[in-house]
């Protein structure tokens, strides 16, 4: 959420800042909510005064043995005024939060206009594209016979869940392992475990909630209690309503999830094979920062991300996503999209963001600041680290032979119990 001494103060401005992201805010009708709330606001502390001065003279009068009945009942009056004003003034308050949750995030100065993906802006490129003496095929064709069933897990479940046997499966498990020890020993990330299943205040924290309702999975009414999209929910609400010591900081975590999402308005987008399901396996990277810190952060962040890919040996580019593009919390994101030979294009990875203080407002995350000795909001930041689904079709398809036969990388072989080769 954003500030609202900003919209109070500068209401140019923002209209500007949103302006970047086509987002029509209606800002008539916050002068005149604002206009409102300040009014009956005014009217509530008048009333309260008010009130208390009266009961002052009950008191008064009483020593005095005058008749307090008419005190009595202007107190009374003006009780029932005052709740009036209060009442008035709570749904007052309670319009203005929803018009501001709906609001998204300001954009960092760098970020480039445009409207969708095709706006988006390379910044880098990485390792060589293979070159192939055949027609390289997809990861469908290549699983069919290995272990990728969609059909089975059709009948478990429905469409857009896979089912992974044998060596495949273990080859994700491997991913994985890799992905967790690299960033515990190499990223100085502290592995973290968490809940699946998380509540509304979680979900509303992180930004999900209200407005993205319709893309998560509801798994429970009483309470109401929902399945994770990914593993940022869980580990960033960690620092919920928390004030964290400047010692800690920053804090940096790295978990493993299922994720689970609806893909509700994905319909007809990338229906065959594992791109776009229902449930996938993620390694999430979160970082706590300081606002001075936060910059730096996520250029680190997302160079933790990279390392995985060049670890793998697998040809990917970074993208700086434009203003269209860039998620509702987010300030600034980069995506990290891998190549793929049966598709013969990049395809997204992992997104690494910085939320700056839009989630930590949320959240009321904070940490104290030993020169003011006062509490400041956080910076928040996370990115996959890898999308375990994604990676497996990466090498999947980027070290297939003629044969149809995948051979491990250098880098997973310890972790796949001596097989070199999926056949």
């Amino acid at each position: 959420m954003l500030d609202p001494r900003l919209f109070r103060s500068d209401l140019d401005e923002v209209k500007k800042q949103l302006d970047r992201r086509s987002y029509a805010f209606d800002a008539t009708a916050y002068e005149g909510l604002e206009s409102r709330r300040k009014a009956v606001q005014i009217n509530t502390q008048e009333l309260q005064n008010e009130k208390n001065k009266s009961a002052k003279n009950i008191g008064q009068a009483k020593a005095k043995g005058e008749d307090i009945q008419p005190l009595l009942d202007q107190v009374q009056h003006l009780g029932e005024q005052l709740k009036q004003a209060e009442t008035e003034l709570s749904n007052i308050q309670n319009e203005m939060t929803a018009l501001m949750e709906a609001i998204p995030n300001f954009l960092d100065e760098v970020v480039p206009a445009g409207k969708d993906e095709e706006d988006n802006v390379e910044i880098s490129k990485w390792g060589e594209i293979p070159e192939f003496t055949f027609e390289p095929k997809d990861h469908v064709d290549l699983g069919e016979s290995k272990g990728l069933d969609f059909e089975l897990a059709s009948k478990i479940t429905s469409a857009r869940f896979a089912v992974l046997k044998g060596p495949l499966a273990r080859l994700q498990r491997a991913l994985i392992q890799l992905m967790l020890d690299t960033h515990t020993a190499e990223h100085d990330y502290s592995e973290t475990y968490v809940p699946f299943l998380v509540n509304a205040d979680s979900l509303y924290g992180t930004g999900q909630l209200p407005k993205f309702e319709a893309d998560l999975f509801k798994a429970s009414e009483d309470p109401a209690l929902y399945l994770i999209p990914t593993a940022e929910v869980p580990v960033t609400n960690m620092v919920r309503d928390v004030i964290v010591d400047a010692k800690e900081m920053p804090l940096k975590f790295v978990c493993h999830t299922p994720c689970f999402r609806s893909e509700a308005g994905a319909y007809g987008r990338d229906v065959r094979g594992m791109i776009r399901q229902h449930q996938f396996e993620k390694v999430e990277l979160v970082q706590i920062v300081t606002a001075e810190q936060s910059e730096q952060a996520h250029e680190e962040l997302t160079n933790h991300a990279e390392n995985i890919l060049k670890i793998l040996n697998l040809p990917y580019r970074k993208v700086l996503l434009c203003a269209g593009d860039t998620g509702f919390s987010s300030s600034k994101t980069y995506d990290l999209e891998v190549w793929l030979p049966g598709q013969g294009k990049y395809r997204e990875i992992s997104s690494c963001s910085n939320f700056k203080d839009f989630q930590a407002r949320r959240m009321q995350a904070r940490w104290r600041n030993p020169e003011t000795g006062k509490p400041e909001l956080v910076h928040t930041l996370n990115g996959s680290g890898l999308a375990a689904g994604r990676t497996l079709i990466a090498v999947m398809e980027n070290y297939q032979d003629e044969q149809g036969r995948i051979h491990i990388p250098e880098a997973l072989k310890p972790y796949m119990g001596g097989i070199e080769v999926i056949d």
